[in-house]
């Protein structure tokens, strides 16, 4: 009988999440992409499908890591803490932040997870616009390839180049946040909630074996699942447009229009290069190849370096994440910064 019962409480609770699933706007979004594939170019259907599913795999280790952060902090208190710690001296915060998300192991849709983390535990959004730019641009291991694949003065200027785009985003931020500009920066969706379940909110309640208390244990589910759906399903979109990206959009195609020499190569680049999809790796033997034939090297700076901070995929999970006025200000900072850096790349000749 007890057996029964529970049984249909668990069914109770799992057909009003599948009606939600199916009424989600993203799920019907991949629905559709997925059936568009299958009946226009049906070989592509699964090559799509196991790219996704292989990019998420490949990003599950940060993804996982993300959220477990985000949800201890919320099941402990320490969100307040974490908070505290960046909100003591905004300038040496944005700073450190720059300079430490320049060479952080993050893609641009692998860094969204701790974005959240960061904004939900209420840092400012200074240092995590700062971080966030600077990221996804440059790491220690695509500093090595790209050494090899370029060469080692275009790894050190696109270095110097991440660090200058996250100090730029910084303090831009903290410009427009004194002028009582980008408050909220989060969409409500993504906010955590946990009502009357949430551990205790009050200052010096931190409990870090959070597992002693039932309700900081519920928090904490509560926390990774809320967290994990949301960003899970808007990522599995942004892989899977990211899929079609690769196979529809040629190189040559792109190769024709930011390769020839012209006074307006850089903003060209910039624009053409943001909503691209080149990951750090895919980007070397192309930029490799164009600036073979002519591309000048401020123009391979501003491709590689918007298309890092803002090509689809993850302009797809920012969206998703903050506000649109955020949106707006991430999109204008990154494809801004990559073009002042490639400019003063450009005035060096190309050298450090």
């Amino acid at each position: 009988m007890n057996t029964c019962t529970e049984t249909g409480k668990r069914n109770s609770q799992l057909i009003p999440a599948l009606a939600s699933i199916a009424r989600d706007k993203v799920f019907k979004a991949m629905v559709l992409i997925t059936l568009l594939i299958a009946v226009l170019d049906p070989p592509q259907l699964s090559v799509s499908i196991i790219s996704t599913l292989e990019s998420l795999w490949e990003m599950l280790p940060f993804f996982a890591l993300a959220i477990a952060i985000a949800a201890y902090a919320k099941a402990t208190s320490a969100d307040a803490l974490i908070a505290k710690a960046f909100s003591g001296n905004p300038v040496r915060a944005t700073i450190l932040a720059a300079l430490v998300g320049a060479v952080s192991p993050f893609c641009s849709c692998g860094v969204i997870p701790l974005i959240a983390a960061m904004l939900g535990a209420g840092i400012p959004l200074a240092p995590v616009m700062a971080f966030w730019i600077a990221s996804p641009i440059m790491d220690p291991e695509m500093f090595v390839l790209t050494a090899a694949g370029i060469g080692f003065n275009f790894a050190v200027a696109k270095t110097l180049a991440a660090m200058t785009m996250g100090l730029l985003a910084g303090f831009a931020v903290l410009v427009i946040k004194r002028y009582g500009g980008l408050d909220d920066p989060l969409r409500a969706e993504v906010i955590g909630c946990c009502g009357s379940s949430c551990a205790s909110d009050k200052p010096g309640s931190v409990l870090w074996k959070f597992w002693r208390e039932p309700a900081r244990i519920q928090a904490f589910n509560q926390e990774s699942l809320s967290i994990g759906v949301f960003l899970g399903k808007w990522l599995s979109l942004a892989f899977l447009l990211e899929s079609l990206m690769v196979a529809y959009v040629s190189s040559a195609w792109i190769a024709a229009y930011v390769g020839p020499d012209n006074w307006f190569a850089i903003p060209l680049s910039a624009i053409v290069g943001a909503p691209s999809y080149l990951n750090g790796y895919a980007a070397i033997p192309l930029i490799s190849g164009l600036l073979e034939i002519g591309m000048t090297p401020g123009a391979a700076m501003a491709f590689i370096t918007a298309g890092a901070v803002s090509s689809i995929p993850a302009a797809i999970a920012v969206w998703a994440l903050v506000r649109k006025p955020v949106f707006a200000l991430y999109l204008a900072l990154g494809l801004t910064g990559s073009m002042l850096t490639a400019w003063v790349y450009q005035l060096t000749g190309g050298a450090i």
